[in-house]
């Protein structure tokens, strides 16, 4: 048996009667405690036989392999016929990710777990805080925390994060918390609560790994933004403006309605990527955001599906489709990965009835532009091998492709040889690495300006475009490519 035992915040008077008595019946009058620097082991009974993990602290190198050794120590342990106490700080069920974890094992390998309750560490640090937990709060793991690229909850909710045991974790929770909140957000390093040298230290998030008083006994206060900023949120605004009493213009919208504003707004954000701006860019991302929010709202009044099931399909379908970062294959570069892409596909494919009927082309939305569509059927067609050996053999095309567009006769055979060139074309920019539907949206970007230049020289002489012979507009047009 395991039984799982919480030690309360700092102090030996805050444990419990019922800790106290499972103390004074540990199985062979021994406890293992996750670790020794917490002021209660000092005040335990002193029959007991303390043992602590201490020594997995101190010599792993990855913080989210801590957990794991615990975790694998305490089964083993608890196997035992006398089983074995585990003691944590605080209470097992509040901030102790590895006793979920215990929990879980232990489930499957039939071991039963008792919890014995203890003063968590959030009460005494809500009290030295001076703040409630009403409004949201989140409680955390520090090593959880620290193993993620984003934080497991939103900024427009208050987090508490326990086990900041050390600056190299502090260093990189921070890296975390960064990607989602203002390097100078104003955050509060807990040390020692409820013990009587409890300090609370308010600082910029990017300094909380240059605090000196960082110990086992430290944990971690983020307030909410004052921006809101989460997912949840914008969530809540969209499915506000399409209540009873919302905009009347939204309420009215639907899957079909929405068709143009999701197209254009797709087209301003690649206009956004091509001009290289990222204010641009991030406003445009925005009003992309908006679109995929406001369609699902619709699909939610509607009870066709829920965002939950958006986000779950494509996280799931991404892991699925990344076995080798997610599994265990093995690929040997970018090419290697494309044809397991294929495969999986196929076999997604092979076992739905619906996707069987499909071919390799199916799912290339018939509305994309033309040139991003040829790019999509021929890189898909190179995937599972039907392809040129190099690309001297798209070169080659390309030249019989144009011979072949000279000697046609008629609109309709002049449009199926110019057709086969471009898509030949597109496929050399494939070879060549580069985005056909960017380089002449480029192109255009760039003829759009030259052309500007001459009409401006043209109004500066006060004459019209028109009035410009071919000559002094092509002077004009090779003064424009030395700038723009």
């Amino acid at each position: 048996m395991i039984t799982i035992l919480g030690l309360g915040p700092g102090r030996p008077e805050l444990l419990t009667r019922e800790a106290w008595e499972a103390l004074l019946n540990a199985p062979d009058g021994e406890v293992y405690v996750r670790t020794r620097r917490h002021p209660t082991v000092e005040g335990l009974p002193p029959a007991i036989t303390v043992h602590s993990f201490d020594d997995i602290y101190d010599s792993t190198e990855k913080f989210e392999d801590v957990y794991r050794q615990i975790v694998a120590r305490v089964l083993e342990l608890g196997a035992r016929p006398g089983g074995v106490l585990y003691a944590v700080p605080g209470h097992p069920a509040v901030g102790e990710s590895a006793v979920e974890q215990i929990r879980l094992r232990a489930a499957e390998l039939g071991l039963p777990v008792r919890m014995v309750g203890g003063l968590s560490f959030v009460e005494p640090c809500l009290l030295a805080l001076k703040v409630d937990a009403l409004p949201g709060l989140f409680v955390a793991d520090a090593l959880d925390l620290a193993a993620r690229a984003h934080p497991s909850f939103g900024p427009d909710t208050p987090a508490l994060v326990a086990q900041l045991y050390s600056a190299d974790l502090a260093s990189d929770v921070k890296l975390t918390l960064m990607n989602q909140y203002p390097d100078d957000h104003r955050v509060a390093l807990v040390h020692a609560v409820g013990a009587a040298d409890e300090r609370v230290e308010w600082l910029p998030l990017y300094e909380i790994d240059r605090s000196p008083h960082i110990a086992h006994l430290t944990s971690l206060f983020v307030p909410a933004v004052e921006r809101a900023g989460s997912f949840e949120t914008f969530q809540n605004t969209i499915a506000r403006l399409r209540a009873p009493d919302g905009c009347p213009w939204d309420k009215e919208q639907t899957h079909q309605s929405l068709r143009a504003n999701l197209l254009e707004e797709a087209y301003e954000t690649l206009a956004a990527l091509d001009a290289d701006d990222p204010d641009m860019l991030r406003e445009e991302m925005g009003d992309l955001l908006l679109q995929v929010v406001l369609q699902t709202q619709i699909a939610i009044d509607d009870g066709e599906f829920r965002m939950a099931d958006v986000i779950a399909d494509i996280n799931a379908k991404l892991i699925r489709r990344h076995p080798h970062v997610f599994g265990e294959v093995k690929v040997n570069g970018v090419d290697d990965v494309f044809k397991n892409w294929e495969k999986l596909k196929e076999a997604e494919r092979a076992g739905d009835p619906e996707k069987k009927r499909n071919g390799l082309l199916s799912g290339v939305p018939a509305a994309l532009p033309a040139l991003a569509q040829a790019d999509t059927y021929q890189s898909r067609a190179a995937r599972v091998g039907f392809d040129w050996p190099d690309v001297s053999g798209v070169v080659d095309k390309l030249a019989e492709e144009i011979a072949e567009l000279q000697a046609a006769e008629g609109e309709a055979g002049q449009t199926a040889e110019l057709g086969d060139l471009l898509f030949t074309v597109v496929n050399w920019a494939r070879w060549l690495k580069v985005n056909p539907e960017s380089a002449l949206r480029e192109a255009n970007a760039r003829f759009a300006k030259r052309l500007g230049h001459i009409e401006a020289a043209a109004k500066a002489q006060g004459r019209a475009l028109s009035d410009l012979s071919l000559a002094e507009m092509d002077k004009l047009w090779e003064e424009a490519k030395e700038t723009l």
